[in-house]
């Protein structure tokens, strides 16, 4: 009998996005997820961790995921819903409900438990996953994002790594699920975590790679025996290590400009045996639309003509619609203090919720995109030359003469002060 599974990841509940609440964005989301559980007669939902945005989220935002809850529930009976923990969220706050939504055929796995010996307790993290139906169909390791400690302990120093720990983990694990479970009904696993080689969205304010990326793991931790593995952490969908069975979801809603022309989706993947019959991503219908004026920067006369072009508020059914996020980019020759003013005079009527201006540099002559410091190097660094090398890094260009002529009367009237 065929198994029908919902892959999401990464909701972020509570979010604000450039200090705007998303709470609209996630509401619309959450109603389209509902309806494609119930027209697609989903049997199984499985969210890979970061359902919340913070690990102390606010009561509106636990007020939306449990509702959620409720009424897909009340509207598909026989669903089942496994949840584990991302690292934005509070393991055992996810956990504290658990005796109330293991009656709605709810699993939240937040934290590791281990035994009275101390050792992991592999039972609590390996569930079955049931058919609408009632029958087991196949099982579910529930593993939420590991911290230190968390995964079996070796003696091997050269294997205390927090790598091999998570793939200790999923082998353990996996050695459990067939000795318990058989190798019959197919295993599908979830994680929270970092893959290596997994691409990152551009300028993502929320994603972030733990531990400088000494926590990314391969693909390889994942045993091929798995007939799917859901992913959460990384917020573009995507498959890894070239295996299309172990897959990110990505976010449902978007993180970064960089997303302007990205489609989010969830994963619908339907297991009849041993390996998926079929994998298909679907496509979130977007709530909110991310526009960058003008495409590329151009001097900040050029971006005001193209501001006052937008539509009015007057012109659209804002009742119906919500406003789009906007990112001015603009084109300096020289620093224009005056210049934001100018754009939030533009946009007073205009149907557009402006998040950010980004100001970008002509490259300048002598300009070096690179140079490699020596530990002398930084030690005998100024605060100047500093700022120099962020600016540089950040804009891919020197910094203006007037910013640094700028820069040192603030440093000589400090200096005077200090005297």
């Amino acid at each position: 009998m065929a198994l029908k599974i919902i892959h999401t990841a990464d909701w972020h509940l509570g979010q604000s996005f450039f200090g705007y609440d998303r709470q609209p964005e996630h509401t619309a989301f959450l109603k389209w997820l509902a309806e494609t559980v119930s027209d697609r007669q989903i049997d199984v939902l499985l969210i890979a961790g970061d359902v919340f945005d913070v690990a102390n989220p606010s009561a509106s935002a636990q007020r939306q995921f449990y509702h959620f809850l409720k009424e897909i529930n009340l509207a598909n009976p026989g669903l089942q819903v496994v949840v584990v923990a991302g690292n934005h969220d509070s393991a055992a706050r996810l956990e504290a409900p658990n005796p109330l939504l293991e009656e709605l055929g709810i699993a939240v796995v937040g934290v590791v438990k281990r035994n009275e010996s101390g050792e992991i307790d592999f039972n609590s993290l390996l569930l079955p996953l049931r058919h609408r139906d009632g029958s087991v169909q196949a099982y579910c390791m529930a593993v939420p994002f590991l911290r230190q400690g968390d995964y079996p302990p070796t003696d091997q120093k050269d294997q205390n790594t927090y790598v091999a720990g998570v793939e200790r983990m999923y082998r353990g694990l996996y050695e459990f699920a067939m000795e318990k479970a058989g190798t019959e009904l197919p295993l599908v696993a979830m994680g929270h975590l970092h893959v290596l080689g997994a691409e990152l969205s551009d300028d993502d304010r929320s994603e972030r790679v733990i531990m400088g990326g000494l926590e990314s793991v391969t693909s390889d931790s994942f045993p091929r025996e798995l007939a799917y593995t859901a992913l959460g952490h990384i917020h573009k969908a995507q498959k890894v290590g070239g295996r299309e069975e172990v897959r990110y979801s990505g976010s449902p809603l978007p993180m970064s400009f960089s997303e302007t022309n990205y489609r989010h989706q969830v994963v619908l993947v339907t297991l009849d045996g041993r390996t998926p019959a079929s994998i298909e991503p679907l496509i979130i219908p977007q709530t909110v639309a991310l526009m960058r004026v003008p495409k590329v920067p151009v001097p900040p006369a050029q971006v005001l003509e193209a501001l006052r072009a937008l539509p009015d508020k007057a012109e659209t059914d804002s009742a119906c619609v919500l406003a789009p996020f906007l990112e001015v980019r603009v084109l300096l020759t020289e620093p224009a203090p005056g210049f934001r003013n100018e754009v939030e005079e533009v946009l007073a009527n205009k149907f557009v919720r402006l998040v950010s201006i980004v100001p970008s540099y002509p490259k300048q002559p002598g300009y070096t995109e690179e140079r490699v410091l020596s530990i002398h190097d930084l030690q005998q660094i100024d605060p100047l030359d500093m700022i120099k090398r962020t600016y540089e890094s950040k804009y891919a260009n020197a910094l203006p003469e007037s910013l640094e002529r700028l820069f040192r009367e603030v440093e000589h009237e400090v200096q005077v002060k200090q005297d």
